[in-house]
């Protein structure tokens, strides 16, 4: 991740990458040339090819930081590295981004009822899945329309 001026967003990978056993994390800053290749995107959806100045602009211009990943396809040579620093190790989120705010799902393994805010996550759950609906429609009328003007 490029270092931003929010902490949280730089270091946001770190209870992620705790899930796998890890007691402590550190971190590793190192710089690379800005003209270098780099994969960027957001978890869990396809990256895209470009220099490491090109990935630190779409990740500052986001709406939100949280979830994104940068990606160097080599080894960081020790040269580069010019910090190690120790963190708290509570930065950052698990599973996917968000998802402390939202369950899954609805279901009673998911949101048991009785549960710490179970009816307000019901709640959201449901005002999520009605915007999820109409941004659905409005893309199936666009879809449409657009063939009505081609067709």
């Amino acid at each position: 991740m490029p270092v931003t001026r929010n902490f949280y967003v730089s270091h946001q990978w770190l209870r992620e990458l705790k899930r796998g056993g890890q007691r402590t994390i550190c971190a590793v800053y190192f710089r690379i040339p800005d003209d270098e290749q780099v994969w960027v995107g957001h978890y869990g959806q396809n990256h895209r090819a470009m220099s490491a100045a090109e990935a630190a602009a779409v990740m500052m211009s986001a709406e939100s930081r949280e979830g994104y990943e940068v990606i160097i396809p080599r080894k960081i040579a020790s040269s580069e590295i010019h910090r190690v620093r120790n963190l708290p190790q509570v930065v950052g989120w698990r599973y996917r981004p968000g998802s402390h705010k939202l369950s899954t799902c609805m279901c009673i393994v998911c949101n048991p009822p009785g549960t710490f805010n179970s009816r307000k996550k019901g709640r959201a759950w449901e005002a999520r899945q009605a915007e999820e609906q109409q941004a659905w429609e409005a893309r199936q009328r666009q879809a449409s329309d657009k063939t009505l003007r081609d067709g």
